[in-house]
């Protein structure tokens, strides 16, 4: 599949040429538009119909896929795409990917072939060449989770700070024995949160202790047996990290099950209850909000003008919601 960028170097032209030419420009001169249109014929080149009609202000569509619309986080990231492509007159395809990497490439294959002059994809899988093939005729976008071996916009949080905001505020409370409990590794944010977890231990001056790293579901194990497990060790943790909201909606309610609400927990994500909850959560608040509305701006600003020289990565800051259940006094706290 011809690029347009290949089109240009034929022509001896640039891309922004092209891509007025391809817009019927009435501004490009008779010989320009001759030697682009030439170059085309012979690339083969087919340029994307729909995102030409969207730079025109007809109607469109664009897709978005995420792992889970059941997820709080993942529908409230879907439905600020959907606020913002209707402000433009945008239809809005939705899919569900799975959680499972194998599932990504044929949904949102599918999704790509109706024919969508953009994607906002948060993605399961680890590897993203096969949307090499579709890169210069879709605008894409990733969200949450970066891309894989593939050069593409993405709008991630900043994992790594939050990690490290969580287990300070933890420490400064006079914990020294903290936990870090995920799912499973698969999820590269989890990733990223881990590292952040392994650097604020390392600024405090504590040991890295890896029976501590608890990825419960990899082990076979569901929170209800894996946390009472890890709290019956000789030397328990007397603080918890949740690396994203789910862990914490697994974990939290064990803690209470089991009457261990005087273990201290900070979750990566805020979730419905945790400020209701006794003690209340304290959260990492990662705004899906802001995550959905830069990725859908990118998106469109791609697809207006293929030829804008933006920066790959947009990193939004992350702030911790403190509430009671990080404020719960470790072993070395000093006197109230």
């Amino acid at each position: 599949m011809a690029t347009m960028r290949e089109v240009a170097l034929l022509a001896g032209v640039s891309t922004k040429t092209v891509s007025r030419v391809v817009n019927d420009d009435r501004y490009i001169s008779a010989g320009v538009r001759e030697r682009v249109e030439q170059a085309i014929a012979e690339l083969r080149y087919v340029p994307n119909p729909l995102a030409r009609t969207f730079r025109s202000g007809r109607d469109t569509a664009i897709g978005v896929a995420v792992p889970d619309l059941a997820d709080p986080f993942f529908a409230a990231i879907v439905r600020t795409v959907e606020h913002a492509a209707r402000e433009r007159g945008t239809v809005v395809l939705v899919t569900s990917v799975g959680e499972d990497p194998t599932e990504e490439q044929p949904a949102v294959e599918a999704l790509l072939r109706r024919q969508i002059s953009g994607l906002v994809l948060i993605p399961t899988g680890s590897d993203h060449t096969y949307l090499r093939q579709w890169a210069d005729q879709v605008g894409i976008v990733f969200v949450d989770r970066p891309p894989g071996r593939l050069a593409a916009d993405s709008v991630i949080e900043d994992d790594r700070s939050g990690a490290i905001a969580s287990v300070d505020r933890l420490v400064a409370n006079g914990h020294r024995r903290i936990a870090f409990l995920a799912r499973d590794r698969q999820v590269v944010t989890v990733r990223r949160r881990q590292e952040g977890y392994r650097a604020a231990l390392a600024g405090a001056g504590l040991p890295l202790d890896a029976d501590l790293e608890i990825f419960y579901e990899d082990r076979g194990l569901a929170a209800d047996v894996a946390v009472p497990e890890l709290l019956g060790r000789v030397d328990p943790p007397t603080a918890v990290f949740c690396a994203n909201s789910l862990t914490a909606v697994d974990v939290v309610p064990v803690l209470h099950r089991i009457g261990r609400t005087d273990l201290a927990v900070v979750s990566f994500g805020d979730f419905p209850m945790a400020d209701s909850l006794r003690p209340s959560v304290t959260a990492v608040d990662q705004i899906p909000d802001s995550l959905g509305r830069a990725a859908v701006e990118r998106l469109f600003r791609r697809i207006d003008d293929p030829t804008a020289r933006l920066g790959r990565l947009v990193v939004l800051p992350v702030s911790l919601i403190v509430r009671e259940s990080s404020e719960i006094p470790g072993p070395a706290a000093g006197p109230a």
